[in-house]
């Protein structure tokens, strides 16, 4: 097999898109590509309810104009213009923090392609098999181009990867359901360059523009696909060329990795599902804490010390300053706090999104100063093929270690059906009730039947709301 030509990155990508169709794809990708789509929907439902952040966004959002369209947002009770559309969905589908990630590439793939893929098919009522497959394309360039920077290099120079990346396979996807061929999906790749962003400064006061950012880079890449559509023209080797994405974004790019293997090895199936709404970099320390409070019948009041051992990435997000990761003040604290999640976990045998109720509860802040964090060269070693951690916790006059270095929900320890449809069902009831989230779970696991996704997307809209934020 000849080297991938990374003189031709953006046309490669553009080729691959226009020509992918779902049916064509190997069985285990259809169905694990439904399953991505069914874990989304349930953070854009709950999101849309229950994040701080929801309100206020959904109120700036009237004040741009989006509104008062024929557009689903999941979970708001009126309708919204194909731009509003993207942007809430995917801002709401990241509020929670508990959408899907891919490890090597340290981003959430989802929360930027799907909303703009489920935008450009309710803008020419595409076929559910056709948005399909437009999502795979979506994930595959998201993905692939973290690779190729690579997401720890281009984090390293304070930029967030799920709004970068995301930006560009929110373009693909949408460009896929319009049926763009080649030359428009390049022209839809150069014009997204001009609007991949996202910063990580939200890190320093628990800020709500990393929401906001991934549902800009889905808003970004279905404008960029429509503009294109219309005959726009975009920048020419956006991604691989001289002042292109990979030179100007990361310091020591490979652009061949993003088009290794293309079409055959699938990066959509090395996405992993979150079982907690937290910083995946936490959770093999969740994992490692359930498993010794199972083990040995632990309360929280015998803990007298525990470390968590995080490779660097996790030390950055969820582990450093400690001072800081021990005290967490709001919900934005809290996703990206190693002791907070781990406390949780100890005092009370789980982690979900009702949690963050809890952020000043005693229990908690008991436990939160005897959690420390610390760089753990074995955990690194793991990194990024798994983000492992491990727990040494002092009890009892005695230590204890529990290393995990495949966390749940990984693609090699991937939940069960059952195991999503019962996390879709923790986050969606409240928003539809029980009857009408079962029904929309069946409609996405089956959206490759759907003869208009306009019969899927009908489903996400709450018949009677009562917990609804910003009305």
């Amino acid at each position: 097999m000849s080297a991938p030509d990374e003189t031709q990155v953006t046309k490669i990508f553009a080729e691959y898109a226009a020509s992918i169709r779902f049916s064509a794809l190997p069985a285990d990708v259809q169905e694990r590509t439904r399953f991505l789509v069914l874990d989304l929907a349930g953070n854009m439902l709950r999101g849309r309810v229950d994040a701080e952040s929801s309100a206020p966004l959904l109120a700036a959002a009237r004040a741009m104009g989006v509104s008062g369209g024929n557009h689903v947002v999941f979970g708001e009770a009126s309708r919204w213009t194909p731009a509003g559309a993207a942007l809430l969905n995917g801002a709401f589908a990241h509020s929670l923090d508990f959408d899907d990630t891919h490890a090597a590439g340290t981003l959430h793939p989802g929360a930027p392609v799907i909303p703009a893929a489920f935008a450009a098919g309710e803008i020419v009522g595409a076929k559910g098999e056709d948005v399909l497959a437009a999502i795979v394309a979506g994930y595959e360039v998201t993905n692939r181009l973290s690779l190729a920077l690579p997401g720890g290099e281009h984090y390293a120079r304070g930029f967030h990867p799920t709004a970068t990346c995301g930006c560009f396979g929110a373009a693909v996807a949408a460009a896929r359901v319009f049926g763009l061929d080649t030359a428009a999906i390049e022209d839809a790749i150069g014009i997204a360059l001009s609007q991949s962003a996202g910063s990580l400064a939200f890190l320093n006061n628990g800020a709500w523009t990393k929401r906001f950012q991934v549902g800009w880079a889905s808003m970004s890449g279905l404008s960029a696909a429509l503009l294109a559509r219309e005959g726009f023209r975009g920048a020419g080797q956006a991604l691989e060329g001289r002042i292109g994405f990979f030179k100007a974004y990361a310091p020591n790019p490979t652009p061949a990795r993003a088009v290794q293997d293309l079409g055959t090895q699938f990066e959509l199936m090395e996405t992993a599902v979150k079982p907690y709404p937290s910083c995946r970099y936490g959770h093999a320390s969740v994992d490692a804490a359930l498993m010794l409070r199972a083990e040995l019948g632990l309360k929280p009041e015998e803990v007298e010390r525990v470390t968590m051992g995080l490779p660097a990435a996790g030390m950055r997000l969820v582990g450093d300053p400690v001072a800081y990761k021990q005290n967490p003040q709001n919900v934005v604290d809290g996703q990206f706090s190693g002791p907070f999640v781990v406390a949780n976990a100890l005092a009370y045998g789980h982690f979900g999104w009702d949690s963050y109720e809890k952020l000043q509860d005693p229990t908690l802040r008991a436990l939160m100063p005897k959690i420390f964090t610390e760089f753990d060269p074995e955990i690194e070693a793991e990194f990024p093929a798994n983000m492992s951690g491990k727990v040494t916790l002092v009890a009892r006059g005695q230590t204890f270690v529990k290393k995990v270095v495949v966390p749940k929900g990984e693609p090699s320890n991937f939940l069960t059906e059952a195991e999503l449809r019962q996390k879709f069902h923790a986050l969606s009831d409240a928003v539809l009730g029980a009857d009408q989230a079962s029904r929309l779970a069946d409609a996405i696991v089956g959206l490759d039947k759907a003869p208009d996704v306009h019969t899927v997307m009908r489903l996400a809209v709450p018949a009677q709301v009562s917990r609804m934020a910003g009305e």
